[in-house]
């Protein structure tokens, strides 16, 4: 097979290849994301890439005009390499280059920070499920020569029977006396307990578990230090799944063809596996050193985390294959260097509501609490919990990934370049425009959507079914061949080569998005005999780039018009569910008692939420009286 290599502009990656690859799979197996929502047939056509070296072979797809295929476009997925090419991927294609950086919250009305939250909660927990004890042990004499492993338990004096896993005990007789019986065993004591390592000396200064929030569209990671509790590194990255399936159901779709559900698997796996590699790297740790991982997901990605055959989660009645996953290994997820590591996953609930929910309860503490609580977890699959001490009820609604810069032609994470503050003149019309980092414009993030949305309707630019006003701005409002767009930033200004814009189509995905999340949100209070003035608290969950604006928000139709000062927000709670989980045996029991307390309402039938959901497809709600205070500012 004939070698060659493909140079992906931007990233800078040079990878090897062999003739007759397909350049998108290239691209996955080399870590360059690039959009591809349909799994690979060319139905969606978003993996649109440049040519800019060499020949490859592609026929022109229909998504592609003839002029642009003149210019180099291909789709990826429909490209096969013939030769060394150079690749470039246009901004509104690209799903990366840095790693999404860490969601911080900057609410106007309530200025609750995500980081205090997290570390009042942490502070509270105790008893990790897996630590380190030293033994000096004695040395065995010819009045005492009971068994290696006696002597261990010996010392050890623990009322409950232990379990010691094979490949330890095989290294157990010339390890002891290598050490002359001064070792470190890991014991994990979460249901039952093990040891799962022993090593030669005090070891006991590192003790560290791995805390991971498995995202549809990102996955996060945390390094926890189990003796003082804090985060020794925390990374994220796309879910490499996503080339697959920009959602949870194109993803049951693509797992239904033959090698799909392997491939899925495979991809999330892989991604943890790098993400793992690059925490030990920034924790400067080593995998000897971890003692415990826990996994938050929803219930698809927790089936095609496990390899599990997700078919009838998405078929009537909608079940799952588990619920309560057993203790686990870090081989089951074919992590090698954590092989003989506990890996706990945390309990789904149903099938769309699973161990992030879980997670973000835990984490919310809201199950703890009196205060009627809705809780909201705002992402690809948006997920709703309302209740208190008392009682739970849960639902979940496919929001799509707009509000983490998926489905926008300029769409991209919160990164460098990503516009995230913005405001128009009321004089002048003229915008002004902050990015992450203060660099030039390279596209969209989640916050910045709706900060733009709301600006939009708040100065005209748009009527409230989101469709524009050309006499507004003539200078940056313009018909194309793609539909009607607003001009953000020209191309001599931005960061990429092309104008920064925000499409009508741009706008029908932010709408449709904000009114699943609103009408899930007003099913549920429904269904459980209450309304919106009811709820004495709103925890908001889930990663939004740099900050989200409460009034914005609200203003869309997003988030209830309720008093600001009931509104807190956590930053991703999945993952500080998960984190909670390697600080504390009790959390653990917690999580599987959270899940078999609460009850999940299913709206994928519900007429009711169909008709909500229709409902909220205007700014910011077709019942402007549902909106008080933005009735006000629209002056209606």
């Amino acid at each position: 097979m004939n070698n060659i290599t493909v140079h992906f502009l931007f990233s800078g990656k040079t990878v090897d290849a062999s003739v007759g690859d397909n350049l998108l799979q290239v691209a996955l197996d080399a870590g360059v994301h690039i959009s591809a929502a349909c799994g690979g047939d060319g139905a969606c056509g978003k993996c649109r890439v440049i040519v800019r070296h060499g020949e490859v072979a592609s026929t022109r797809s229909p998504k592609i005009s003839e002029n642009d295929y003149a210019q180099g476009f291909r789709l990826a997925c429909q490209t096969t390499l013939t030769q060394d090419v150079v690749i470039e991927i246009p901004a509104a294609t690209q799903l990366a280059g840095e790693v999404p950086r860490r969601a911080k919250a900057r609410i106007q009305a309530s200025r609750h920070i995500s980081q205090q939250f997290s570390d009042q909660v942490i502070a509270r927990v105790t008893d990790p499920p897996a630590k380190k004890i030293f033994l000096s042990l004695p040395q065995p004499t010819i009045d005492d020569n009971v068994s290696d492993l006696s002597r261990i338990m010996r010392s050890l004096r623990l009322d409950e029977k232990i379990e010691i896993k094979l490949p330890v005990l095989q290294q157990l007789p010339r390890l002891l006396r290598k050490a002359q019986f001064c070792i470190t065993l890991a014991l994990v004591q979460d249901t039952g307990a093990v040891i799962t390592t022993v090593q030669h000396g005090d070891t006991t200064a590192t003790q560290y578990a791995l805390a991971f929030d498995i995202g549809t569209t990102t996955v996060w990671g945390r390094l926890i230090d189990l003796r003082t509790k804090t985060i020794r590194a925390e990374v994220s990255a796309y879910n490499p799944q996503i080339p697959y399936g920009d959602d949870v159901i194109s993803r049951i779709v693509f797992s239904q063809k033959e090698g799909g559900l392997e491939k899925l698997r495979n991809a999330i796996c892989g991604g943890l596996n790098s993400l793992t590699e690059e925490l030990l790297q920034k924790g400067c740790c080593s995998a000897e050193d971890i003692l415990y991982i826990a996994a938050a997901g929803n219930t698809v990605m927790t089936h095609l985390l496990l390899g599990i055959d997700p078919k009838y989660i998405r078929e009537t009645p909608y079940v799952p294959a588990v619920r309560n996953v057993p203790r686990l290994t870090g081989a089951d997820i074919a992590c090698t260097p954590l092989s003989q590591v506990p890996l706990r996953v945390l309990p789904c609930i149903a099938s769309y509501v699973g161990g992030d929910i879980v997670a973000g309860v835990l984490s919310s503490g809201m199950y703890q609490s009196d205060k009627l609580t809705l809780y909201i977890d705002i992402g690809t699959n948006g997920e709703i919990v309302i209740g208190n001490a008392e009682w739970l009820m849960a639902a979940a609604c496919s929001a799509g990934p707009a509000f983490e810069g998926g489905g926008l032609v300029c769409g991209m994470r919160a990164t460098a370049g990503a516009i995230e503050g913005f405001s128009i003149d009321d004089m002048t019309g003229e915008p002004m425009i902050v990015t992450i980092g203060r660099s030039a414009a390279r596209g969209i993030c989640g916050s910045g959507a709706i900060n733009i949305l709301a600006e939009f309707l708040r100065t005209g630019i748009i009527d409230r079914s989101g469709k524009f006003n050309p006499d507004r701005d003539p200078k940056r409002i313009r018909r194309t061949g793609e539909g009607m767009e607003y001009v953000l930033v020209f191309a001599e200004d931005a960061g990429v080569p092309s104008d920064v814009v925000v499409r009508e189509a741009d706008i029908d995905n932010l709408i449709r998005a904000k009114a699943a999340m609103f009408a899930g949100y007003h099913s549920l209070l429904e269904k459980a005999g209450l309304g919106f003035q009811d709820i004495q608290q709103v925890i908001i969950a889930g990663a939004f780039g740099d900050y989200i604006d409460l009034e914005k928000a609200i203003a869309i139709g997003l988030l209830p018009d309720i008093p600001r000062d009931r509104y807190t927000f956590i930053g991703n709670g999945s993952l500080l569910g998960a984190q909670l989980v390697c600080l504390s045996q009790q959390m653990l029991h917690d999580a599987c008692a959270v899940a078999e307390r609460m009850t999940t309402i299913e709206l994928s039938d519900d007429h009711s939420f169909m008709d909500k959901y229709v409902a909220g497809l205007f700014l910011p709600h077709t019942d402007i009286s549902l909106f008080p205070t933005i009735q006000k500012w629209m002056g209606e």
